[in-house]
């Protein structure tokens, strides 16, 4: 065997195992030793992956040991031509001894040769002194545009120092402000010795290599501490005055600056009172009269034997289990606090009468104009509960955009970005298998509800419809049609004309109709606006046992009752939202669907206001309801509307998947992990490790997750058409022809190119960045868990948003995207640039815009009068179809010009 010739040493010749890669008589790690393996294999016939494969080596691993072998006989040759020099040798004499040409020992005495073979000892040497001084370094992408080398000079510098003991990790964390589970991998030079578990421990720890200068921040989240108002300033209008009608309402005074809207009419805010309380709720104006030196009125729907400190909300405390502990002046109110500029982390500002600038007592999160940006879509939820043909209907729209995205994105010309929109149309595909979301109803849009006494209970202030039409109103956790009101637009209601004319994303409605939407209040709750003509949308009378309802009254704990926690809340509202979805679709009796909605208003409020949630389980029979609709006490989901995205346990899978060529079905690697557990009997046994995934993602045919009715068919049908238009688009990405790299293309392009690698270096120099912020928001985001063990799924996200954008703002991160202009795209279309370069390129700028580059020349533009059409048929009623057949452009496009 031609390897053996080369493989006198013990051990194995991958650098692992007992013994050192390369140990022995004729370590051919050495440069000469490896040069004169390969140089024999090749000989032999062998390409560079055989000799990879048969030097025991990854071809990542070969190409890294031959350059380093490369540069180390280049080293070698200078130095030996410079020894001669100095001898006096001429440079023929010199290139006689050594059988090298006399231009090769000229070339080689040049600084430049001399600077270029010394770079990896220079790059690893830089990497050295930063691992001796910091600790651990990330070395992944983005760093070698900071050292100014190429990606595989750093790579071959840190495969010397890896040669030399250091050592290398592939750290996952938490990717903030991704969903959970998603995990950013950050690849780190660590000192000899150092153990994973020494990394993972100490993330604090890592650092970039070329440093950064933390901009200065206030508190861990850069928020400047809240400027509370005097509880002087506060009236309470409780519930005996009128506040039930509108409970959390704030009412400010006009034209007072601390507390002031600016431009805007309504707010969800928190305004902080005394530095030990604070109000939350929905803020307007009024044009009331108050008492003097009050400047905000607020409503509730609490009693007049409650002190004013005690209707208001105590400020969240560093540990809240001490509630002696400081305040948590990071996040006192426990929300996201909206600024007005990121850079700055700013809260907001307002001139004070010197003209200088003050902090507002206004903390606001969410503002006129937030609402109407929400996703457009309807839940299964909702739609499952609905006519057959109106779920078919809507679920058929949403297919037909996805179909219509996909023949978009077939007739691009270019096919690195075909093959990149074809993959995230893939995924979208799959995301949207598992939530069954349903296309919007037309106009449908999300609104915050305000209350107003004057509007009678069948009408609705909406003036982004019109006057007189019908709309319904839908409200998530969704219940039942009974819990879905039918109104009358009615945009003469002079209250609300005063207050929130032309509001952009907010309706008036009585407090009658808020019962209605199972028991909503007025400190920011939405709905969905859905006008009703040309819809069929199902809907009954209210149950007017739900709306006499009062959970906090009908079960209050007892003494010394367990609290329920944040997770078993989550748990509880999962496991009755599904028994709730599951009764309706096997067609629960009225009396049924009733008890089980009373249960979950107690299990929403649990943990809320201390709720005795067991004995609502007991006295609304919910074991027996489980019993008869999902096939027992302790089981759980039942119907394809429940189980697709309940959770599924499956062993740990490698994170990368590669699509089947004949199916594009994926093909995932499992790792193999395991762990060991003691049994009861004392035995210690192995087991599989497992992870987590949704069940829809499980199976091929989603009639696998029905129990065979009706509406789950249609639900099922409407699934696996996703499921295979994914596979499509995967099996499609998987057979496309690349336009191959021109150097005369690159020449004639020069300028072009250069612009693109310019920008593109600038690009990647933030990929560092951003995982530094990943790192630090980490951090800050589990020092503030561990002292908050009350906090929910949506406090968590919330949380993990703030600290990431606030790590963002003190290291500097901030992605640029990539300008690609018209003759750039003639560069990129002619070859001018590597499918490496474009890849990278296509990460680091904007789809929409690419996309319409890449479009076939012969593609109809859509015209302004075109777009002006579509909107007035969807403002008519049309559907995206019918604008689509009707025009003669996608169903997708319409879509587009519609939601702006």
């Amino acid at each position: 065997m031609i390897f053996m010739a080369y493989l006198k040493h013990y051990g194995t010749p991958r650098h692992s195992g007992r013994y050192p890669w390369g140990s022995g008589e004729n370590p051919y790690q050495h440069g000469d030793y490896l040069l004169a393996a390969i140089n024999d294999l090749r000989k032999e016939g062998l390409s560079d992956t055989d000799i990879a494969a048969t030097l025991g080596m990854s071809t990542t691993e070969f190409r890294k040991r031959r350059s380093l072998a490369k540069n180390q006989a280049k080293n070698d040759q200078v130095a030996e031509i410079m020894k001669l020099k100095a001898k006096g040798y001429s440079n023929e004499a010199i290139g006689e001894k050594l059988g090298i040409s006399e231009g090769t020992v000229r070339y080689s005495l040049k600084e430049s040769t001399k600077e270029r073979t010394n770079k990896t000892n220079e790059t690893a040497k830089q990497l050295k002194e930063a691992v001796d001084s910091k600790g651990y370094i990330d070395i992944g992408k983005g760093n070698a545009q900071w050292m100014g080398i190429k990606d595989t000079q750093l790579g071959t510098a840190v495969q010397k120092l890896v040669d030399e003991g250091y050592i290398t990790h592939n750290v996952q964390i938490d990717q903030l402000g991704t969903a959970d589970g998603n995990k950013t991998t950050i690849k780190v030079l660590c000192p000899p010795g150092t153990t994973y578990a020494d990394v993972v421990t100490n993330i604090d720890k890592i650092k970039t290599i070329q440093g950064y200068v933390e901009k200065d921040g206030r508190t861990s989240l850069n928020l400047e501490k809240p400027v509370s108002i005097s509880s002087d300033r506060v009236m309470i209008r409780y519930a005996e005055d009128g506040g039930k009608e509108k409970d959390g309402v704030i009412e400010l005074r006009r034209g007072v600056d601390d507390i002031s809207l600016k431009d805007a009419r309504y707010a969800q805010v928190r305004i902080g009172v005394d530095d030990t309380h604070y109000l939350k709720g929905m803020a307007m104006y009024t044009d009331e009269k108050m008492p003097p030196g009050v400047d905000i009125i607020f409503n509730t729907n609490k009693h007049k034997d409650k002190s004013k400190m005690e209707v208001l909300k105590p400020m969240k405390h560093i540990d809240e289990n001490d509630p002696n502990s400081p305040v948590d002046w990071d996040n006192p109110f426990g929300a996201t606090i909206k600024t007005e500029d990121k850079l700055k982390m700013a809260q907001r500002y307002y001139k004070d009468k010197n003209g200088d600038w003050k902090l507002s007592s206004l903390n606001i999160v969410n503002e006129e104009g937030d609402w109407g940006e929400w996703k457009k879509t309807i839940a299964s939820q909702m739609l499952s509960k609905q006519y057959p043909s109106t779920a078919k209907k809507q679920l058929n729209e949403m297919y037909q955009s996805k179909l219509d995205e996909y023949r978009d994105i077939s007739k691009l010309t270019n096919p690195v970005i075909k093959e990149k929109l074809l993959t995230s149309f893939a995924e979208s595909c799959d995301s949207a298998t598992v939530h069954l979301e349903a296309a919007a109803f037309p106009r449908q849009a999300s609104h915050v509800i305000l209350p107003f006494p004057d509007i009678k209970p069948n009408e609705v202030y909406a003036p982004k419809y019109q006057q007189g039409e019908e709309v319904v109103l839908i409200r998530y956790p969704h219940g039942g049609i009974f819990e879905i009101p039918r109104l009358k637009v009615n945009n003469h209601v002079k209250s609300a004309q005063s207050v929130i004319p032309n509001a952009k994303d907010a309706i008036g409605i009585n407090a009658k109709v808020a019962e209605q939407l199972s028991g909503a209040d007025f400190d920011g709750d939405t709905v969905l606006v859905i006008p009703t003509r040309g819809q069929k949308i199902k809907t009954s009378s209210p149950i007017q046992s739900l709306i006499d309802f009062d959970p906090k009254e009908s079960y209050p704990a007892y003494p010394g009752m367990p609290r329920m926690t944040p997770t078993q809340k989550g748990q509880e509202m999962g496991q009755i939202s599904n028994l709730i979805t599951d009764m309706t679709i096997k067609g629960a009796s009225l009396s049924e669907i009733t008890r089980a909605v009373k249960h979950s208003m107690v299990v929403i409020d649990a943990e809320k206001h201390y709720l005795n949630y067991k004995k609502s389980e007991d006295d609304f029979q919910i074991r027996q309801l489980k019993a008869k609709y999902q096939g027992g006490a302790r089981n759980g989901a039942s119907t394809i509307i429940s189980r697709s995205s309940s959770e599924a346990r499956i062993p740990v899978r490698k994170e990368a998947y590669k699509p089947d060529p004949e199916t594009g079905k994926k093909i995932f690697y499992e790792t193999g992990e395991t762990y060991k557990k003691v049994t009861k009997s004392g035995k210690i046994k192995e087991y599989p490790r497992l992870q987590k995934t949704y069940k829809m993602l499980t199976v091929d045919d989603a009639n696998e997750l029905s129990s065979g009715s009706n509406i789950e068919v249609i639900f099922a049908t409407h699934a696996n058409k996703l499921k295979a238009l994914a596979n499509k688009a995967r099996k499609d990405s998987m057979h496309l022809s690349y336009i191959p790299y021109s150097p005369t293309a690159r020449k004639a392009y020069a300028k072009e190119v250069d612009s693109l690698l310019s920008q593109l270096n600038i690009a990647k120099k933030n990929k560092p960045l951003e995982r530094q912020a990943q790192i630090l928001g980490n951090v800050t985001y589990r020092e503030k868990k561990a002292n908050h063990p009350e906090w929910d799924g949506d406090d968590k996200r919330k949380y993990k948003a703030q600290a990431l954008e606030a790590a963002r703002y003190r290291v500097g991160a901030k992605k640029q995207l990539i300008k690609i202009s018209p003759k750039e795209w003639e560069a990129i279309q002619a070859g001018a640039v590597t499918k490496t370069q474009l890849r990278d390129i296509i990460d680091n700028t904007d789809l929409d815009i690419l996309k319409q580059y890449a479009m076939p020349r012969s593609e109809k533009v859509i015209s302004d009068s075109v777009r002006s059409r579509a909107k007035q048929m969807s403002d008519r009623g049309l559907t995206l179809s019918e604008i689509s057949d009707r025009l003669g452009i996608s169903a997708s496009s319409v879509s587009d010009i519609v939601n702006g």
